[in-house]
């Protein structure tokens, strides 16, 4: 695998995708499921879980990767990512660090190029 191998996706989330992952992770935060109570939220309207998004991401490292356990993950989330908005997923092999092969991660809404996720992975060979 060379350095800067690059895959990407583009999804499209609907308000059924953030209530099915709630159900399944348990994470019932309203600010996901509720979209009358995220309109009075500084979002003003549903926003994805964070690991619902890393979910996809972790899925394009495995492209890349196949079949290597995950040993770090560091996420950061700047803005929303609303149900029913094209994003972007991408994942870059930046290099290998000392355990293995290492990933930038990034979430961008296509309409205006906004970052709603990055960060950095690392797998272990």
């Amino acid at each position: 695998m060379t350095r800067n191998q690059q895959v990407n996706i583009v999804k499209v989330f609907s308000q059924a995708d953030f209530d099915h992952f709630a159900r399944l992770s348990g994470d019932n935060n309203p600010i996901h499921t509720d979209p009358d109570f995220s309109a009075n939220t500084r979002f003003g309207r549903t926003v994805a879980h964070g690991l619902l998004l890393f979910s996809v991401l972790r899925g394009l490292i495995d492209r890349l990767k196949p079949g290597q356990d995950l040993n770090e993950q560091s996420l950061m989330f700047p803005a929303p990512t609303y149900a029913d908005e094209p994003m972007s997923f991408t994942v870059t092999m930046t290099g290998n660090g000392d355990d293995g092969p290492e990933f930038m991660l990034e979430v961008k809404r296509l309409d205006d190029g906004v970052v709603t996720c990055q960060g950095h992975a690392g797998v272990m060979i």
